[in-house]
């Protein structure tokens, strides 16, 4: 039996065919002019199958913001679809003169920030690269979801019943260094005002930090922690999340992923950067 190709799909370009309106619009589309760019997601790593999935999820939840605009996607690392790639399949594109690159990152991280300038600064087109997804609020309602999707919190729909393997303390963490740690505080906040539990933060890159976060819910009298990533998937290794959980003991929801608010919150990244003042000199 021959070989199994197990390298990752070539990701579509997703285009948003109409726009709907009246009662039924969607409130998190955006109003866009012929000439606007393309954009271009930014994804940290290397393609493999499993960030394909996540990276159409969210291509598509972004592209249905943002009507008749072009969605594309570039990794930052290895040979498969890299984001030089598509950066410059776009400059052979008529018209096509620039670009806005939205990082798959939901705060910042050093390392992946400097790669991605990098590529930006030699571009064939001009790139502006745009924010990161977080902080925002809508970051602690996907991961609200996952939490209750592993089962480890009341979603809003159970209501008063009790699920037994719930958490009673969670730790938010990110990856990226002191910044991402900022971020996740922002979300760790609005997480537990969600939930009414404690809620620490901490940074996935440093297991210490992993560990004191831990350490602190247990002083608080948590039995039960749980770890909630403050990531999308593709910037931080599956089995190093695991084994940051396992070392501390606690049970771990899945990542952001394809969750819709990542595509949302993508297409809004998008919308901010075509107000920002220096795309009208990249557009003359």
């Amino acid at each position: 039996m021959g070989a199994v190709d197990e390298s990752p799909p070539v990701l579509p370009v997703r285009r948003s065919r109409y726009q709907r309106t009246g009662r039924h619009s969607s409130p998190h589309q955006l109003s866009l002019p012929p000439e606007a760019p393309a954009l271009v997601m930014a994804v940290p790593g290397e393609a493999s199958a499993a960030s394909a999935a996540v990276v159409e999820a969210i291509a598509d939840s972004a592209a249905a913001s943002c009507p008749g605009i072009g969605v594309h996607a570039g990794y930052l690392a290895g040979t498969s679809q890299p984001l030089t790639e598509v950066l410059e399949d776009l400059a052979r594109q008529p018209g096509m003169a620039w670009a806005v690159v939205v990082p798959l990152l939901t705060a910042p991280h050093p390392q992946v920030d400097a790669e991605l300038a990098k590529v930006a600064s030699v571009a064939p087109v001009e790139a502006l690269i745009a924010s990161h997804l977080g902080p925002h609020p809508m970051l602690a309602e996907a991961l609200h979801v996952r939490l209750a999707e592993a089962g480890l919190a009341r979603s809003a729909r159970v209501g008063r019943l009790s699920i037994v393997s719930e958490a009673d303390g969670f730790i938010v963490a990110a990856s990226g260094g002191a910044e991402a740690v900022q971020a996740a505080g922002v979300a760790a906040v609005l997480l537990a005002s969600r939930l009414a539990l404690p809620v620490a933060q901490a940074c996935l890159d440093d297991p210490a930090s992993v560990a004191e976060a831990a350490d602190r819910l247990r002083a608080a009298r948590v039995r039960r922690v749980a770890l909630a990533p403050c990531i999308i998937g593709p910037e931080f290794p599956a089995q190093a999340l695991e084994a940051v959980a396992a070392e501390v003991g606690a049970v771990c929801a899945a990542p952001l992923g394809g969750h819709p608010t990542i595509g949302r919150l993508v297409a809004m990244r998008y919308g901010a950067a075509l107000e920002d003042p220096r795309l009208a000199e990249l557009a003359r």
